[in-house]
């Protein structure tokens, strides 16, 4: 078998016992690797009902068949469990040098069950495993940790995931970080890992990875090397993630306020774009040399979107070893706070990665507690006296300090918004969550397909779901995306603020495609079905490339349907139906003021129209939001149907 090293390592922390397991080649044609091959483990390994941080929980970490391969965009993980904020299923995907060393070590996935008694770290070197005592690492920030594994080790190339010190304390948004700069972000991995007690997992590795077709692996990659230039990746190479900044704020998208707006001032604004982090903070920045010590990359990746800032924000460093901020985290920290310190943001970033804090739900849920604070829902009573006022850069560190160290009210707002409301007995009128996840910075008003995915999605709202509306428009189209929509069968470009049904049809089918990066652990910024470098049928070829099989773009849409079909069903498990895909009422209940967006609410019914259009062409129960027996039998998971008793 090819593409795969065929080993699967099962941990269980609670008897120190360690395992391989080595599945037939069906069963990774089937289950794929990433979000899927985690969901399939995790229905399997964790009972109906059990607490999510209970040793009970399944803890996945999964690559896939092109993990490892020199090819741009392939250095991917996804981590799945129970969410302890949803009490569903949910997953997190990161990337960096760690994916690619798994594989290199000798496995494509780790399942962790049970709980230590004491903290422990696991060490796995060329298909060898290994826990070993961590009592000295528990409480330290996340470089010092990777510090100490390496030399305890004796051997600075071994790539380390590991639980911060908000993991530990069992924060409901806490992540898991590696390289001290890439996170598994949102749903609360880190809470999962922490409550576990297994402080990281070292991983080092020397064999060789066979493809199937190492000439078709040559062709993606120089193919994407000449289409870098002429697709726009290298200027999003250049200034990241954060280039999105200005784009949401000219079409009125910038979340800002908790969501009272979609602007903030023009000058502040352009204070934390992409253009002035590149310019000012980015290491060498000083010297005009950012594109050499300014820009990382994840395992052989052309394209080099991380940040990595160096600066000071009131005396206090901003180093370059975790990183810089990405969109989202300046917006959540930036203008959903109604603040424009780049630097205090930077540093916000820093604190987080030292943690291990999702920066979404962080600064989403601080931005939370300031609109209550402007209304004096909360008080300085409350708050350990800090004015958590917008615009106050200093309040919002000040917190986020608070925050990490669960000290004073930090540790009320470590529950993340929905359960500090819940805490408190007020302020749920200003949440902005949908199963207790805080919204991303992307906004369903401009939008308006966002509307259903962030209400439809399983693990609750987020934008790296599926494709966003203006890629469906008639220009773009015409620009670029047909080449990437039409293979999945998208050939009607719609106006960006419709919701009908061939804009559900849109928002499904890109769904599936981006379920499936999530399932063969491809990067979603190097990979998709509309402004990516590479796009569905190269996946296709990637795949075929890798193992030898003969994979379809219908076979790509097909593994990303079975991700989400199994994480619905598994949803059904626990519990969760259709009442729970809904937006939180702000949305539908206050305009948003200025700028492009100006006067626009969501309308409830609109959401409920879309919503029934999306689980028919889902095949869903409508009633239900479940997926019906005929469609997860279509799709290999009739096991599924069968616990469920469909």
């Amino acid at each position: 078998m090819k593409g795969f090293t065929g080993n699967i390592l099962h941990v269980d922390l609670t008897t120190q016992t360690i395992e391989i397991e080595k599945p037939d080649e069906a069963f990774y044609r089937k289950y794929a690797g990433g979000s899927l091959m985690g969901l399939y483990y995790l229905w399997k390994n964790t009972p109906a009902g059990a607490d999510a941080l209970s040793p009970a929980n399944t803890l996945v970490f999964a690559t896939s068949a092109p993990t490892g391969l020199p090819v741009s965009g392939q250095s991917r993980c996804t981590a799945t469990c129970k969410s302890p904020s949803s009490g569903g299923a949910a997953d997190s995907q990161a990337g960096g040098f760690w994916p690619a060393e798994l594989k290199y070590a000798g496995f494509d996935a780790i399942v962790i069950q049970g709980a230590a008694q004491m903290p422990v770290y696991l060490w796995i070197n060329d298909g060898t495993a290994e826990l070993r005592d961590a009592a000295d690492l528990w409480g330290k920030k996340s470089f010092e940790v990777d510090t100490a594994i390496k030399n305890e080790l004796g051997d600075k190339k071994i790539e380390i995931a590991q639980v911060g010190i908000a993991g530990e304390k069992l924060s409901n948004f806490a992540s898991v970080i590696n390289m001290s700069n890439r996170a598994w972000g949102r749903t609360g991995i880190g809470a999962v890992m922490g409550s576990k007690k297994l402080k990281a997992i070292a991983v080092r590795g020397t064999n060789k990875l066979e493809p199937a077709d190492k000439k078709g692996i040559v062709a993606l990659s120089r193919f994407g090397a000449k289409d870098l230039e002429p697709t726009g990746m290298a200027e999003f190479g250049k200034y990241g993630t954060a280039d999105t900044v200005m784009g949401n704020f000219g079409g009125g998208g910038l979340p800002s306020y908790n969501w009272d707006s979609g602007v903030m001032p023009l000058e502040e604004a352009e204070a934390i774009s992409g253009e002035r982090l590149y310019d000012e903070l980015l290491r060498g920045a000083a010297k005009g040399k950012q594109d050499k010590q300014g820009r990382d990359t994840c395992y052989a990746c052309i394209v080099r979107c991380k940040r990595v800032v160096e600066a000071e924000w009131k005396d206090k460093k901003i180093l370059p070893e975790y990183g810089g901020p990405e969109y989202e985290t300046i917006a959540t920290f930036g203008s959903y706070c109604g603040v424009s310190d780049l630097h205090a943001i930077s540093y916000a970033n820093q604190l987080c990665n030292e943690y291990g804090i999702d920066t979404i739900s962080c600064g989403a849920t601080i931005s939370w507690a300031m609109e209550c604070f402007e209304n004096g829902i909360i008080t300085p009573a409350d708050t350990d006296g800090i004015e958590l006022r917008y615009g106050s850069a200093e309040g919002m560190v000040a917190i986020l300090q608070k925050i990490c160290d669960r000290e004073g009210f930090g540790d009320v707002l470590a529950e993340g918004s929905a359960k500090a409301a819940d805490r408190l007995g007020k302020g749920h009128e200003y949440l902005l969550t949908v199963k207790g996840q805080e919204l991303p910075a992307h906004m369903p008003h401009v939008k308006r397909s966002l509307a259903v995915i962030y209400a439809a999605n399983p693990f609750g709202a987020d934008h790296q779901s599926s494709e966003h509306d203006p890629m469906y428009t008639a220009k773009a189209y015409a620009d670029y995306s047909g080449r990437f929509l039409a293979p999945i069968g998208l050939t009607t470009p719609q106006h960006p603020k419709v919701l009908n049904a061939e804009k559900i049809e849109f928002a499904l089918k890109t769904q599936y495609n981006y379920s499936a990066m999530d399932s063969i652990s491809i990067c979603q910024f190097v990979y998709g079905p509309g402004w990516q470098l590479y796009g569905p049928q190269h996946m296709a070829q990637l795949m075929s490339a890798a193992t030898g099989w003969d994979v379809s773009v219908a076979e790509i849409q097909e593994i990303g349907q079975r991700r989400l079909n199994l994480m619905r069903a598994f949803n059904a498990r626990e519990g969760l139906t259709r009442d729970n895909d809904t937006l939180p009422k702000k949305l539908f209940a206050k305009p948003l003021t200025g700028g492009r967006s100006d006067g626009i609410v969501l309308e409830k019914e609109e959401l409920e129209a879309g919503l029934t259009m999306y689980y028919e062409q889902a095949g869903w129960d409508v009633e239900l939001g479940t997926p019906r027996r005929q469609t997860l039998e279509d799709l290999g998971l009739g096991w599924a149907a069968d616990d469920l008793q469909l």
